[in-house]
């Protein structure tokens, strides 16, 4: 594959305030939120090139979002901003005072990618989340959602996706996760390959994380249940039949591990310390499978050895380069 094809042209935008920069410096310059405090308005459109996987190039194009800058994008930057774009994440302020002018917004977006970039994916973060009403969240989501969508499908977009978003939990790596897996063109062959070297460990489940952000790649298991087949004497309910032994598995366990794993890897910078391996009661294992990736592995049976593991680990290595 070409350089070319490998460089990714990500938009981020959103009017000014909305948390753009904020997100961006947590995901990929490993802010934590209390960090985002001190950063400051971003003038026109600052520029990432940030590696993905080794070989991707995401070209994060993270543009101002004030009314003078957001003029120029439709006017006479729009060939230069618009151009070749592969994504649009478009963020909202669910605290806005100024609704319609934000959707908008997104409208004009839309119609220059149109134009410019047609086969762009288009992704939208309700952030802020974390100030409205819990039991709020979900109707808020799902009427901003609706009139997003409808604008969507209006310029020829009709899968839109959209997140519930906030810097002060995981929702942020579940996001960002599928954004930019989406641009991942092999993705197929991670999943096959991770579902063979889970059947090789007898592992409950494998996920596969990027080295630098803690995005999650994919897992081994989709499914939100984990069944124990094993006999067990304290398997028996009270009517004398077999219980199923069912353990039920967070649904959000991908992004509270990306968040988890980030901090700490954020405590080992502090203490210019670094790691490559380690093992948590015998049953789980962190470890650097290839340059760009870390796995995180849940066996099934915590009777093997940790040097057979870890040299399954670098056996498998091979296939995730």
């Amino acid at each position: 594959m070409s350089s070319t094809n490998n460089r990714k042209k990500l938009l981020l935008m959103g009017r000014s305030g909305s948390g753009k920069s904020s997100m961006r410096s947590i995901i990929f310059s490993n802010y934590s939120a209390f960090d985002t405090r001190r950063l400051g308005a971003t003038i026109d459109v600052e520029h990432s090139h940030l590696r993905f996987l080794g070989n991707m190039t995401l070209n994060l194009w993270d543009c101002g979002g004030q009314d003078v800058f957001m003029e120029n994008y439709f006017s006479k930057q729009k060939d230069h901003i618009f151009q070749m774009v592969q994504v649009l994440i478009h963020v909202f302020d669910v605290e806005s005072q100024e609704v319609i002018k934000d959707i908008e917004i997104f409208m004009r977006s839309l119609k220059q990618l149109k134009k410019y970039s047609p086969d762009a994916k288009i992704f939208v973060l309700l952030h802020k989340m974390d100030l409205v009403q819990l039991d709020k969240r979900d109707e808020l989501f799902q009427i901003m959602m609706n009139k997003l969508s409808e604008a969507s499908t209006e310029y020829g977009f009709p899968d839109l996706v959209g997140f519930p978003t906030s810097i002060w939990d995981e929702s942020l790596y579940r996001a960002w996760s599928q954004i930019v897996c989406s641009l991942i063109p092999n993705m197929s062959t991670y999943e096959t390959n991770l579902i063979k070297f889970k059947e090789m460990l007898n592992a409950y489940e494998i996920i596969l994380f990027e080295k630098m952000t803690f995005l999650v790649i994919c897992s081994s298991n989709g499914n939100l249940q984990i069944g124990n087949n094993e006999n067990d004497s304290n398997n028996n309910n009270k009517n004398g039949k077999k219980k199923s032994n069912i353990v039920a598995i967070d649904p959000k366990r991908f992004e509270k591990i990306s968040n988890i794993m980030k901090n700490f890897k954020q405590s080992c910078t502090k203490l210019k310390s670094d790691f490559k391996t380690f093992v948590l009661n015998d049953s789980i294992y962190v470890s650097e499978i290839s340059p760009n990736m870390v796995c995180f592995i849940v066996l099934n049976d915590t009777r093997q050895s940790q040097q057979l593991v870890l040299e399954n680990v670098s056996k498998a290595s091979q296939y995730f380069q």
